[in-house]
């Protein structure tokens, strides 16, 4: 019996001596990791794509810190690539989405860890016992579409949503519909999943008599929503919601005049502290500077046409406009303060091309053919246009940028 005791005393002091060390190792690891500044694990995690960010918050808490951080959040942002944002249509049966020679199929089943986006909005108390339409039954997934090393490529949100449409995207969140609520929108951040249903402002009869915008505003920092429409006499109205103050408020809309050349079926681009509206067919832009909530108008250097665009271009406006089909001009507007459009380049192509977006830090501008699908991306340095990849069936995009951004950073 005592040497059964012995043993087994002495067995317990080797465990014990042995989880003291390996405490002690891990003491000593810990203890070389706080000796990197912060500001040297800030700079490194900033170059992580922003899945990996999300998932280093919980090595430990300094990361954890770090990453929550808003100036953290703002480098991250200022050095992340624009991608184009979309929603995908979930059908019964799988959905193949092309891209270059790969076809991936994509269905809800196979997407066991996707989260509906409604879900976040419905209270679990009140789901009925089968559950509600928007979380059996989404219609679309989220997804976007990135350029980086000479190809294009389908990135995954896990999301999934009832809504029909993306509205606006600034910084890295979108306004989407809220079909839970008729008329109701929704600002959402597809990387942190964060949300926040808005109040259902002034209801429109049809799609094409409204237009959102959403924005920035460089003095205050203070996000805003910005709803244009048409009421019953057809006058240009305007009403705008501060994610602050959590409300709606009426602003002058712009002159009858700018707007009487029909609907407002496109998004703004948001540009030089403005969001500016597009008219195809039209001599001028519609622009509402963000911190004045003024509107007015802007000559452009020729008539926008249908396979002409506005987009942002480094901080800049840019209008992309065709000569004819085989020649591009590039036009750039830095101010709104007096400056004139400049022309920038001239592109020849060999055939028609429909400009998408402007890369925010390669600064390259991407293409679609319209004969059968391909992606071009023009290199200002290179001056030519080089194919990145070809995708088939393309619904409604808008510009986005992935990132940590959140709304209410000022509180």
């Amino acid at each position: 019996m005592m040497v059964t005791r012995s043993k087994s005393s002495g067995l317990l002091k080797l465990v014990e001596e042995r989880l003291l060390m390996t405490k002690i190792e891990e003491e000593k690891k810990l203890a070389q990791i706080s000796y990197i500044p912060k500001d040297c694990i800030s700079n490194i995690l900033a170059r992580l794509p922003v899945d990996s960010i999300q998932r280093s918050r919980f090595v430990c808490k300094p990361w954890y810190d770090v990453v929550r951080n808003p100036k953290f959040i703002d480098a991250h942002l200022q050095s992340s690539e624009s991608v184009l944002i979309f929603l995908s249509p979930i059908a019964k049966e799988s959905k193949k989405i092309e891209v270059g020679e790969n076809e991936r199929a994509s269905t809800l089943q196979e997407k066991g860890n996707t989260v509906p986006v409604e879900s976040k909005l419905l209270d679990p108390n009140s789901i009925p016992m089968f559950g509600h339409p928007a979380l059996n039954s989404p219609k679309n997934f989220v997804k976007f579409l990135e350029f980086k090393n000479g190809k294009s490529d389908i990135g995954e949100y896990s999301l999934s949503c009832w809504a029909s449409d993306i509205k606006a995207t600034c910084n890295g969140l979108i306004l989407l519909d809220n079909n839970l609520k008729k008329g109701g929108v929704i600002v959402l951040n597809p990387v942190t999943k964060k949300l926040i249903a808005l109040p259902v402002g002034t209801l429109c009869n049809h799609p094409d008599e409204e237009s959102y915008g959403f924005a920035m505003s460089d003095v205050t920092g203070e996000y805003k929503v910005v709803h244009l429409f048409l009421d019953q006499l057809g006058f240009a109205c305007c009403e705008i919601f501060s994610l602050y103050k959590k409300t709606w408020r009426e602003v002058n809309g712009p002159s009858f005049e700018l707007v009487d050349n029909g609907g407002f079926g496109h998004a703004p681009v948001s540009a030089i502290g403005a969001l500016h509206w597009p008219f195809y067919r039209s001599d001028y832009v519609v622009s509402m500077e963000v911190d004045e909530e003024k509107f007015h108008h802007i000559l452009l250097p020729r008539s926008c046409e249908i396979h002409d665009k506005i987009i942002e271009m480094c901080g800049c406006l840019g209008f992309v406009t065709h000569e004819d089909m085989n020649h591009i001009d590039i036009w750039i507007l830095t101010s709104l303060c007096g400056e004139e459009w400049t022309k920038n380049h001239s592109i020849r192509v060999d055939t028609d091309m429909v400009p998408l977006c402007s890369l925010r830090i390669k600064g390259d501008i991407i293409f679609r053919r319209n004969k059968d699908g391909s992606l071009y991306a023009y290199g200002f340095q290179q001056q030519q246009m080089t194919e990145i990849g070809k995708i088939n069936g393309l619904p409604w995009w808008l510009p986005h940028v992935n990132s940590l951004v959140t709304w209410d950073a000022r509180e």
